[in-house]
């Protein structure tokens, strides 16, 4: 008896793909036989475990999209003209709350509107990076938008030129200018800071923002393509704006702050051993140091996540972080992370940035090893 399995025609593979009933023909000792053979239908899961993660073109995906960042940056020609992404959310954010975190509400009250309006803003970046998803699933030709949104909400370069400019300010203008580029990236309040105090927020920030930037939107992105990045950069978002321990958000941002923590628990760690490993290989940075502050110092840290690359960057660059500030008229007595020197100046801006632009190399690297470990290139 003579097998022979063939398709009937070209297009039962797109109507395969698509999951749709198709026509097959069994050659059976040369006699024709037509089977209605339905394929199997997509699960919701399928979706929701996309194939740009793990099993997809994780490698080349990632490649270009890195390298746009690198390029392009924030894409300031673009988005100077129509908003970017994360503004978009910032502005949904705002619409809400201005809304629902009425102070006439109890604080219950007050709690459950802003569980709903993170929950909201999720669902409609989620949604946005679904549709971005089912656009990259038509085929290859149709994986530019996927590169591009990856690329836009990786912020790498972004963040190294902020840092950058108060590195730059300092030298340039002094105090003053120093002042005014730190008080872009940080909430403090930068008129009561002098050069060392500059220095501390703007590596604090480079030191935060490596995971909440860099690590974590690679991170969701890898675990859920499309719809983990947008829903990740929403709660981030939702952090940075409604997620504060003041009289204000004490309740109606308190949900959007702990998914916050629950989402960057995993990344935090993650960025926090990527950056001992850059020390160690770096120049001027220790590794050793790192690892044993990190390990020490990370839950001096009032946040379950962000003492973890600060310790480290404390570490590598036998510096010393945290300690007292002033956030507006707030005064914040918190100790230092770190047994180094605090005194900084716009030098140590440039070490920790070497050690973040190293840092991010080895960022880049680490999903590329994990897909040839559990699928191949």
């Amino acid at each position: 008896m003579k097998f022979l399995y063939q398709t009937q025609n070209p297009v039962a593979n797109f109507q395969h793909q698509f999951g749709l009933r198709i026509h097959h023909v069994i050659l059976i000792d040369g006699l024709a036989i037509t089977a209605h053979i339905a394929a199997m239908e997509p699960t919701f899961t399928d979706f929701l475990i996309p194939e740009p993660a793990f099993f997809g073109p994780l490698f080349s995906m990632l490649v270009l999209a890195l390298l746009l960042d690198a390029v392009f940056g924030d894409f300031p020609w673009l988005f100077s003209r129509i908003g970017h992404p994360v503004v978009w959310i910032g502005n949904l954010i705002a619409w809400f709350e201005r809304r629902l975190n009425r102070t006439d509400r109890s604080n219950p009250d007050r709690l459950l509107r802003g569980a709903v309006t993170s929950l909201i803003v999720i669902a409609v970046a989620a949604a946005f990076g679904g549709v971005v998803q089912f656009v990259s699933s038509l085929g290859d030709v149709f994986r530019a938008p996927e590169v591009l949104l990856v690329a836009v909400l990786i912020a790498q370069k972004g963040l190294y030129q902020h840092v950058k400019a108060v590195s730059n300010a300092l030298k340039k203008d002094g105090i003053a200018g120093g002042r005014k580029a730190v008080s872009m990236i940080v909430g403090r309040n930068p008129d009561t800071l002098d050069e060392a105090g500059i220095s501390r927020a703007a590596i604090e920030s480079c030191a935060e923002n490596f995971s909440d930037g860099v690590v974590a939107p690679l991170f969701w992105y890898v675990v859920g393509g499309p719809i983990g990045i947008c829903a990740y950069k929403a709660i981030n978002t939702l952090d940075s704006m409604i997620g504060h321990r003041n009289e204000r958000y004490l309740y109606f941002g308190r949900f959007a702050a702990r998914l916050d923590d629950v989402a960057n628990f995993i990344p935090a760690r993650i960025a926090g051993g990527v950056i001992c490993l850059a020390a160690a290989i770096g120049k001027m940075t220790s590794g050793k140091a790192a690892w044993h502050t990190m390990m020490s110092d990370a839950k001096k840290h009032k946040s379950p996540n962000a003492g973890w690359q600060e310790a480290a960057f404390a570490g590598a660059l036998e510096i010393a972080l945290a300690g007292p500030r002033q956030y507006g008229s707030e005064m914040v007595d918190d100790p230092y992370i770190g047994n180094g020197r605090s005194d900084l100046t716009a030098f140590d801006i440039d070490r920790a940035l070497r050690l973040f632009t190293t840092s991010c190399l080895i960022n880049a690297a680490w999903p590329i090893v994990l897909k040839v470990l559990w699928v191949g290139l």
